[in-house]
């Protein structure tokens, strides 16, 4: 080749290749079940877990309330100007990726990760129609006939049954479940609930049937962004060349061939991977840190006699010492250490700030606004009135009844002082279940008192809730004519 000519640049995205990954046992799948059992029975059975929460609301313990910009779990009821509770979450969200990605690599994408637990529940459900994986392979390359059309059109209706309660369970967490799904059994509910279902349902069926580690490899930018988060202490899982190599095959009977490696060239490290990754060829974007190499891997080493450990946890920073015989670190050195100690600490303060925050709010949720044009009004008989906006939350499931007072700010009463709601006969205002009731309020000095000839006085305004012990407080401010 001429040294005017250059060598195409490699593609951007590769012709996907069917994986197939073989059935394996072991810890690492054990957990992957456990979790997966989990998270899903949580999605899916939360929506139904039932609340009392008054005549107003549905009774349910997970609810998004996006109507009324509410979030409800079970005991916890956040409100729209709560959002920091929110922000909050999302920022600890963030940090536990970042803690977990120091410490272990991409765990999170190995276990956690809705693309890799609804991946996994496919690939159960295929290989429970089609067979392990040679089976799936020759499946694959046969022409279609009554076995493959049956085969695929029962894995394909499993998959979309998956995909329906998947999208269903979605919608649940906004309205009542229970008569929402009535109303979607009998047709009777809102065009978007339907929308929503059919979106999801073919974003579930696309990515976990067909599209599957394609969304790990080019969708996900979290591969691109994970070294950033890793370092020569991070765990991560890999092959220890030095003891495999050079590989080779056994016969049977053989214990040991001399100057063989322990790795046998099995394939059985790549058969069972999900990316379709040899894990034997280093590390590797694609790897999302599941643990079934190791399975595999142990398996066969426990057939051929040889030490487990082949493919494990390793942190670079114990590969040249291994590699010369020794043992490496304690895995807990590598997971508490400075870095990820920070991360944790980081995590752990905005945990207890949230937590301190949600117990330590007010019952009552109240804002005073004092009207500007004009500051005071004097009556016919003298008197020194101001007027004020009130907007009063009533965060209770019930009619809720309040009473205000006025005080100075050392708690005293104050002498000529008269509190006036408009349209109301006393000092108490009802609310009606989650409103936020606006009401205009008065407060009046009587002439020639001090408070009526003072500039400026700072008062206090008391909300009580007449059903209970409930009471805070604020401070404003009470305009004179200035004598």
């Amino acid at each position: 080749m001429s040294s005017t000519e250059q060598a195409d640049p490699p593609p951007l995205y590769a012709a996907r290749e069917p994986v197939f990954p073989k059935r394996v046992s072991g810890n690492f799948r054990t957990l992957k079940w456990v979790l997966m059992a989990l998270m899903l029975g949580v999605y899916y059975i939360a929506p139904f877990i039932r609340w009392d929460r008054g005549p107003a609301l549905p009774d349910q313990a997970v609810l998004l309330d996006l109507a009324n910009r509410r979030f409800f779990f079970f005991m916890i009821e956040i409100w729209p100007h709560e959002f920091y509770f929110v922000a909050g979450l999302l920022i600890m969200a963030g940090l536990g990726l970042f803690l977990f990605t120091s410490a272990a690599g991409r765990v999170w994408c190995g276990y956690a990760c809705p693309q890799t637990v609804w991946t996994d529940l496919f690939i159960l459900v295929e290989r429970w129609v089609e067979g392990d994986r040679n089976a799936r392979i020759r499946l694959l390359r046969q022409k279609w006939d009554l076995e493959k059309t049956r085969k695929r059109i029962t894995k394909w209706i499993l998959w979309l049954v998956i995909s329906v309660a998947t999208g269903g369970a979605w919608v649940f967490y906004f309205t009542d479940a229970p008569q929402l799904l009535h109303d979607l059994v009998t047709g009777q509910a809102h065009p978007v609930a339907y929308t929503t279902i059919l979106v999801m349902t073919l974003t579930t069926f696309a990515f976990g049937g067909f599209a599957r580690e394609q969304i790990c490899i080019y969708a996900c930018p979290w591969p691109r962004i994970q070294a950033a988060m890793m370092d020569e202490d991070t765990l991560v899982i890999a092959y220890r060349e030095w003891r495999g190599e050079p590989r080779g095959k056994l016969k049977k009977g053989q214990d040991t061939v001399e100057g063989q490696g322990d790795c046998i060239d099995c394939n059985a490290c790549f058969a069972v991977c999900p990316m379709g990754i040899d894990i034997r060829n280093g590390q590797q974007l694609e790897c999302i840190t599941c643990g079934l190499c190791i399975d595999a891997c142990d398996e066969m080493m426990d057939k051929i006699g040889k030490p487990r450990g082949l493919i494990g946890y390793m942190a670079l920073k114990d590969e040249e010492e291994e590699r010369a015989g020794g043992h490496p670190r304690n895995i807990w050195k590598h997971i508490f250490r400075v870095r990820t100690m920070i991360y944790f600490t980081l995590w752990a303060a905005i945990g207890v700030g949230l937590v301190v925050a949600l117990f330590m709010r007010s019952p009552i949720d109240f804002n005073i606004t004092p009207n500007r044009d004009p500051l005071y009004v004097i009556q016919g008989d003298g008197t020194v009135r101001n007027i004020y906006t009130l907007r009063l939350r009533n965060k209770q499931g019930e009619d809720t009844t309040f009473r205000v007072s006025i005080v100075g700010t050392d708690g005293q009463p104050i002498e000529g002082l008269h509190v006036a709601l408009e349209g109301a006969e006393s000092d108490t205002v009802t609310a009606l279940p989650d409103e936020t009731l606006t009401q205009r309020l008065y407060i009046e000095a009587a002439p020639n008192t001090p408070l009526a000839k003072a500039d400026r006085t700072s008062l206090r305004l008391w909300i009580e809730d007449t059903g209970s012990t409930d009471r805070v407080s604020t401070e404003t401010v009470f305009n004179g004519t200035g004598e």
